[in-house]
């Protein structure tokens, strides 16, 4: 199977070794260092348990006009990179070819094929001004969360934290012969991939705890167990989910899981600093409209109140916006 995993980053770069490894064809696209590395040495996977792997039967290129057409393009960039490149995407694309898209948040594909009244709406927050719509037919698309950690150890160095489980679904719960053939491909690969009939409410599981988490400790710059353990910011992160919960609700996604059990679940992780705390850290832009931004809108929709998402949000994005004209890095001025 030919596959291409357009931004080889932690978990592209994993799906992209671990299928490799499995024997497909893999295309990865990347840039830098990371691309360079990749190119001369191959991408080497070091597993939970230490052990290394090497794929040398990749193709790395930074241009996805370079790649050819593929049976599968796995979208594993951050939300807010794919919008660029939306126009550029179709070139990898035969009649038949899968898109996988593994964005944290809510996707711009949410009411597609989801019915009710707002069946085929087009997430704003995500998707500004239609060109990922327009660009990736629904009719190529299927969902998958992404529950691995991973990271990039070295450039060409993929590093897994913990964690193996890519859930897919088709976007209208039917279990069609092309998500049996990716989640068989993943299988094949080392990976827990499931089916799900209903995609959208693994979403919002995952996205429970990334729209409280993540924000609160990239302002507070504090781990998991800290925002958890501390009273003020728990009460904080369970208000946020508890609207969340709402919007949910109104839109026909239900929770296996309780709210307490989700926050009891961030806390045994520990000292573990979220991914938006780490862009922070290193001057990155950060993942805040497919996470909380998507969410306010999806509650404007549903006429759902969302002060407590709407307060967190406005101080997060002030904090982008101050790191963005500090090219990253944010000045102490002394007081004398």
């Amino acid at each position: 199977m030919k596959i291409c995993i357009v931004g080889a980053g932690a978990i592209g770069g994993l799906l992209g070794a671990k299928l490799a490894l499995a024997g497909e064809e893999v295309t990865l696209i990347a840039r830098g260092a990371h691309l360079e590395a990749m190119r001369q040495n191959g991408l080497k996977l070091i597993e939970e348990d230490g052990s290394e792997h090497v794929a040398k039967n990749v193709k790395a290129t930074s241009k996805l006009s370079e790649a050819g057409k593929q049976d599968v393009v796995i979208l594993a960039l951050k939300a807010h990179q794919v919008e660029p490149i939306a126009k550029e995407i179709p070139s990898l694309f035969h009649d038949k070819t899968v898109v996988v898209t593994t964005q944290n948040g809510i996707p711009w594909w949410y009411f597609q094929k989801h019915g009710g009244e707002f069946e085929g709406r087009r997430v704003e927050t995500v998707d500004p001004n239609g060109a990922l719509m327009a660009s990736i037919e629904v009719e190529r698309i299927l969902g998958c969360v992404v529950f691995p950690a991973a990271e990039i150890a070295a450039p060409g160095v993929i590093k897994l934290i913990e964690g193996n489980r890519f859930p897919v679904g088709e976007l209208d719960g039917s279990e069609s012969e092309r998500v049996k053939n990716i989640t068989a491909t993943f299988t094949k690969a080392g990976f827990k991939s499931p089916i799900l009939k209903d995609i959208r409410a693994e979403i919002w599981l995952k996205l429970w705890g990334n729209l409280s988490f993540n924000p609160i400790s990239a302002l507070t710059h504090s781990t998991l167990v800290d925002i958890c353990q501390f009273p003020l910011t728990r009460q904080l992160a369970a208000d946020m989910m508890t609207e969340a919960q709402t919007i949910a609700n109104k839109l026909g996604v239900e929770f296996r899981v309780s709210l307490e059990k989700r926050i009891a679940g961030a806390e045994k992780v520990g000292k573990h600093k979220t991914s938006m705390l780490q862009d922070i850290e290193i001057g990155r832009a950060i993942e805040i409209d497919a996470l909380v931004g998507a969410v306010i809108e999806l509650g404007r929709l549903t006429q759902t109140p969302t002060p407590h998402i709407d307060s967190v949000y406005a101080c997060v994005k002030l904090l982008a916006k101050t790191l963005g004209e500090e090219k990253g890095k944010l000045k102490i001025e002394k007081i004398s």
